[in-house]
């Protein structure tokens, strides 16, 4: 790394009050552009300058965002959960937070089971969507462990009850076992499906659904979106110290 001029230096310092730390990776993207560094740092900052949130559950977000399966960018979820560690939370908190963020694959089912329930009915093969006793209780206790019944679990239920309960004792224990508010755990899958690499829709809005009725305030629901937009500059985190050796090979600088 090059000396820093003196607007990079005043650059990189605004970044840390705001955020709270620094990564090398920053470095290499500070030198080439301090224009585009300084963008970026006053829109990833907005939520520390202006949020509500408590900044360890501001770190929540971005573990959930980058430890996501549709994601899975390690190096932003070390320096997250080193972040979230070093503001008060506990392992279990965090552990809670990958609890949560790890029923994301239940989307393959949430989605393509009622296309699956279409093309049977088109090929005359409708299935019964009467709950018999079992699916009954399974679909209470889901409500009683989630807090919540949505229309797009229907299906599992009705197509798989045994998949179901399965996927209902999963994604019951951080409810029944963790120590996170109700609240934060619905930001962490508003989180997962409001991240751009998701954008699962019929989760989202039923995740925001959720948190308000747990008293989350707009200022808040706001605050995660903006948060989980930051996974956009990993375009640059992944790929800058790509260019930068490249250019070192090719006898080329910045």
């Amino acid at each position: 790394m090059t000396d820093l001029s003196q607007r990079q230096q005043a650059i990189k310092d605004d970044f840390i009050k705001n955020r709270g730390y620094w990564s090398e990776v920053w470095d290499q993207i500070l030198n080439i552009s301090p224009d585009y560094f300084e963008a970026y740092s006053e829109l990833s900052s907005v939520p520390w300058k202006h949020g509500v949130l408590e900044p360890k559950v501001k770190e929540f977000m971005y573990i959930a965002a980058d430890a996501s399966t549709t994601h899975l960018y390690n190096a932003g979820t070390r320096i997250h959960i080193q972040n979230a560690l070093r503001l008060g939370a506990t392992v279990d908190e965090v552990f809670e937070v990958l609890q949560l963020t790890s029923v994301l694959g239940i989307h393959s089912c949430i989605v393509g089971v009622p296309i699956l329930l279409e093309e049977l009915a088109a090929a005359g093969m409708p299935v019964e969507d009467a709950l018999d006793e079992r699916r009954t209780a399974l679909k209470e206790t889901f409500t009683e462990n989630r807090g919540y019944w949505a229309p797009f679990l229907d299906g599992l239920l009705l197509l798989s009850p045994e998949f179901f309960e399965a996927y209902l004792k999963l994604s019951s224990v951080a409810w029944q076992t963790g120590t996170l508010e109700p609240k934060v755990k619905e930001f962490v899958y508003i989180a997962i499906d409001g991240a751009t690499t998701h954008l699962y829709e019929s989760g989202l809005r039923q995740h925001i659904r959720n948190a308000i009725g747990y008293g989350a305030s707009k200022e808040e629901l706001m605050e995660v979106l903006e948060l989980v937009t930051a996974i956009g500059v990993h375009t640059m985190t992944d790929s800058v110290p790509i260019l930068m050796k490249a250019a070192k090979a090719a006898g080329k600088s910045a």
